[in-house]
């Protein structure tokens, strides 16, 4: 798909500039110049298709609908729902609440809040631009796994009385809101929508892949793997645990996934770290905290931390 673009790198650095193909800064500018641009097409793409897609959701509608349907099948449309709000772990809880006020089983709406961050579209992009559609899909599919099964968990535990705050119900009638607008206000909102998402990461994206230039093109790959290649089997959940206490966007940690990979770090370990980053968070424990007991935010934690672990055993197994 990026053939022609490579090409085109190719010809400016090591003939229009006739740099040295072996020299470490010549790697450097290749891997930022080629991904930068790569990321940026397939970030604006996926994210306004996404974009022009939710302007036909409507969330009041949302919860109506899940309101009128079984705890199970709840999680599974809670999960799927994920997929298509464009929320880090910190900013899908407003969403969060507004679910309990709707009534809603605690289960359901713990699968939506970890489905938010996992499966979110920026992360879905990356994983495509960087590692192709398979690896997306199975990616997406062990995301939703997660996250229907978490909040399951989490549901028949019975935990509502570790909700610390009094929800009060949402007022009015929502039982058949609906969405009126023609196609092109649909294109434009999507449209200005996507660049304001994109204002806001872009700089996360030439940062992260800055930094994954430099591991590519000056750390030698023995020293990556000596920590953290191979199949021991403490790799997955080391890389959980040094995921947590950062915070930062798919678009931020993706592109260190990328080196670290190609400088021999097994794929499940690296996609470990890179979920425990988006989908588990010292600031999203924090705001947490003013709304659950902390017995909850550790189940939820230690529920999501372990199918995170599964998923990066299974990534390590199978590719």
């Amino acid at each position: 798909m990026f053939s022609y673009w490579e090409k085109l790198v190719d010809y400016l650095i090591y003939e229009l500039f006739n740099l040295d193909k072996t020299a470490h800064l010549t790697q450097v500018l290749h891997f930022f110049i080629f991904d930068t641009i790569k990321i940026f097409i397939l970030l604006i793409g996926i994210i306004f298709i996404v974009s022009y897609l939710r302007t036909w959701f409507n969330v009041e509608k949302v919860r109506a609908y899940l309101q009128g349907k079984s705890e199970f099948t709840g999680n599974i449309l809670a999960s799927i729902f994920g997929i298509i709000t464009p929320f880090c772990s910190c900013s899908a809880i407003p969403l969060f609440l507004g679910f309990l006020q709707a009534r809603i089983p605690l289960g359901v709406t713990f699968s939506f809040l970890i489905s938010a961050p996992l499966n979110n579209e920026i992360a879905i992009a990356m994983l495509f631009s960087l590692f192709g559609w398979k690896i997306a899909a199975i990616y997406i599919g062990f995301g939703l796994l997660v996250s229907i099964i978490g909040g399951y968990v989490i549901g028949k535990l019975k935990m509502e009385k570790y909700i610390l705050l009094d929800v009060q119900p949402i007022e009015g009638n929502c039982e058949n809101p609906t969405i009126d607008l023609d196609n092109k206000t649909r294109i434009k909102d999507a449209w200005v929508y996507t660049m304001d998402i994109f204002k806001k990461i872009y700089l996360y994206v030439i940062i992260g892949v800055g930094v994954g230039a430099f591991i590519h093109g000056y750390i030698p790959t023995d020293f990556i793997v000596k920590y953290t290649g191979g199949d021991a089997w403490y790799t997955v959940p080391l890389s959980v645990i040094l995921g947590i206490p950062m915070y930062a966007s798919a678009a931020g940690v993706m592109p260190l996934v990328e080196v670290l990979t190609s400088k021999g770090m097994l794929l499940g370990s690296a996609l470990s770290f890179m979920m425990a980053v988006t989908a588990l968070s010292l600031p999203e424990a924090m705001i947490l905290k003013r709304l659950l007991h902390t017995k909850l935010i550790v189940t939820f934690f230690a529920i999501i931390g372990t199918g995170i672990m599964i998923i990066g055993y299974i990534f390590n197994t199978i590719l």
